[in-house]
């Protein structure tokens, strides 16, 4: 038997929607696709990835009112609320956009030998079980 998940809008108990649960083998399945897509990802410019970064608080800024509808319609949060979230996740893409070649840039460190540092190396996919009504960020 599938199961299904079935969020419910709190504020008047209509099903938003419904999605069949991943069977094991699909949650298998999701988790190579995401380790191979890491992989491939390593290999992205810090430009390329400050221009996709900056191209979503582009989506998140156009489809404001459709993300902080689904918002409130799954978790019962307020519009005005929601809409503030949105803006929110748009301005800490745009953030990091910005400034994530400094906060990854090799740091020197005093050491005995001639040249040492410290650098930030990818470490690969982290599998996080998130709250249900984690659409787009979780205070």
């Amino acid at each position: 038997m599938t199961r299904t998940l079935r969020p419910v809008d709190p504020a008047i108990g209509d099903e938003v929607a419904s999605y069949p649960a991943f069977t094991a083998s699909e949650v298998d399945a999701a988790l190579a696709a995401a380790h191979e897509a890491e992989r491939a990802w390593r290999g992205t410019s810090l430009d390329e990835r400050a221009r996709l970064l900056a191209g979503a608080a582009r989506l998140l800024r156009e489809r404001r009112q459709e993300c902080a509808t689904l918002i409130t319609r799954e978790m019962g949060k307020p519009i005005a609320e929601a809409r503030a979230k949105i803006d929110k996740c748009a301005l800490t893409c745009d953030f990091y956009a910005e400034q994530a070649a400094g906060f990854l840039a090799p740091e020197p460190v005093e050491t005995a030998a001639d040249d040492s540092f410290a650098a930030y190396e990818p470490l690969g996919v982290v599998l996080a079980i998130m709250p249900w009504n984690f659409p787009f960020w979780t205070e």
